[in-house]
């Protein structure tokens, strides 16, 4: 007699963290008997962790829970993430939903599926308050999902409370991992074959804000002391206020950790920047982002823009323009100001239009691509070393440690391997090297 293995599907929307949380999910799920099937198809069990950092990212989470409950009706529907954390009893009147879970338990929504606590018709809510005292639990990957780089979540929460930000009151007060757990589990994750461990939470450079004596440079010190092996660690976004001087010199030190960070920026003039509630100036963005660029040659520099920020007038956007324009950066992420009921900037006065958003957004968009071709050219003849995450036709690529896509030719399949390149141009967006 055939046994029917219980399947799973899984969709996440929104941020790197929420996507370390799926896995964690997920790796339980399989190890207590799940088989993991595509979210088209008629799974038994359906995962939705859902964002809401934008009015847009709501709309998509609604959309996925009814797609989950048309693939199969008849399935356990999960509703976890930002959403359900702010939403829950909305969510739980959408008919078909079995479970909505806030971001407290989401590390158990295994044990509670297992529970079988749904005998009712009503959905379940399972939502806590969010304590600052809590540490963050341990991950321990028992299943390896055939990927060259993995998540580690060292921090959580956020209490910056920026105009525009739903998420200190979706994601709590900033809690941090303990050290000697982060370094277990990234032992555990180079063992199982991982060549770059990316560390990230949802304010990580206020790592250790709790913890006496603990910031994020040290943790990476003693990352770097405590893990052998070959292995790099990359950052995920960090404040400017938040990059130290001994966070530099690691990174022109040690080839293990990678020459890239991911620093907010959401407007070049004062004024918005003041309103949004932000902790810098638009000249100490510029200043120290100069600074570290000649400190680390050949770092990639990531920024976030907002455009269309409540009383946002052409004079502040320009502004940003013209910041932008004159920073080494390898690339932009445009994100349009979206309201959010709860948060001060959705009362502001001067809200911008849609069509000024995206007439701003495509603006720096533009910019974003001329910006990334041109570092990228910036580079041509100079050797980088690729994590390798795909090879067809003989074709590979991967990631260099500045964060550049690179394309190469080989005959060999080098998936997971680090490999020396020399770069020698850019090809539809992406960097073009040998081999």
């Amino acid at each position: 007699m055939e046994v029917h293995m219980k399947t799973v599907a899984f969709h996440t929307l929104g941020c790197k963290v929420n996507q370390v949380e799926t896995e964690q999910i997920k790796d339980e799920l399989i190890s207590n008997g799940y088989q993991v099937i595509d979210f088209s198809q008629p799974a038994d069990l359906y995962i939705i962790n859902t964002c809401t950092v934008t009015h847009v990212s709501d709309r998509k989470s609604r959309a996925v829970i009814r797609r989950a409950l048309k693939n199969n009706p008849e399935a356990t529907v999960v509703v976890t993430g930002c959403m359900a954390e702010l939403e829950a009893e909305k969510i739980a009147e959408m008919k078909g939903v079995n479970y909505v879970v806030g971001n407290r338990d989401k590390h158990r929504i295994a044990q509670i599926i297992d529970s079988g606590n749904k005998g009712n018709k009503d959905t379940l809510i399972i939502r806590e308050p969010i304590d600052s005292r809590e540490s963050l639990a341990p991950v321990f990957c028992h299943n390896h999902h055939e990927r060259t780089r993995a998540f580690v979540k060292i921090q959580d929460g956020c209490q910056s409370f920026c105009t525009y930000c739903i998420v200190p009151y979706t994601r709590g007060p900033v809690r941090s991992k303990e050290p000697e757990d982060v370094v277990q589990e990234i032992k555990q994750l180079v063992n199982l074959g991982y060549r770059e461990v990316v560390l990230t939470g949802i304010h990580t450079g206020q790592y250790g804000r709790s913890m006496p004596g603990w910031s994020l440079d040290r943790l990476l010190e003693k990352i770097l002391e405590s893990v052998p092996g070959d292995y790099r660690i990359r950052l995920s976004s960090i404040e400017l206020g938040e990059i130290s001087d001994r966070l530099i010199e690691l990174m022109q030190n040690e080839s293990r950790l990678c020459r890239h960070l991911h620093i907010p920026l959401q407007s070049g003039s004062d004024a918005v920047l003041r309103r949004m509630r932000r902790h810098y100036s638009r000249e100490e963005y510029r200043s120290r982002v100069l600074e570290i660029a000649g400190l680390v040659p050949g770092i990639g520099l990531v920024a976030d823009v907002m455009v269309g920020f409540p009383g946002e007038t052409e004079g502040d956007f320009d502004f940003t323009v013209e910041l932008i324009q004159n920073l080494p950066l390898l690339d932009l992420h445009v994100f349009k100001y979206s309201p959010r009921p709860g948060t001060p900037a959705a009362s502001f006065p001067e809200q911008v239009e849609q069509k000024i958003k995206a007439e701003r957004s495509k603006v720096l968009l533009d910019i974003a691509r001329q910006k990334h071709k041109a570092f990228i050219e910036g580079l041509i003849g100079q050797n980088l070393t690729v994590l390798v995450e795909e090879c067809h036709s003989g074709k590979c690529n991967g990631f260099s440690d500045n964060y550049i896509n690179i394309e190469f030719s080989s005959p060999h399949d080098m998936c997971g391997l680090f490999v020396e390149v020399v770069l020698e141009g850019v090809y539809r967006n992406r960097a073009v090297a040998s081999f």
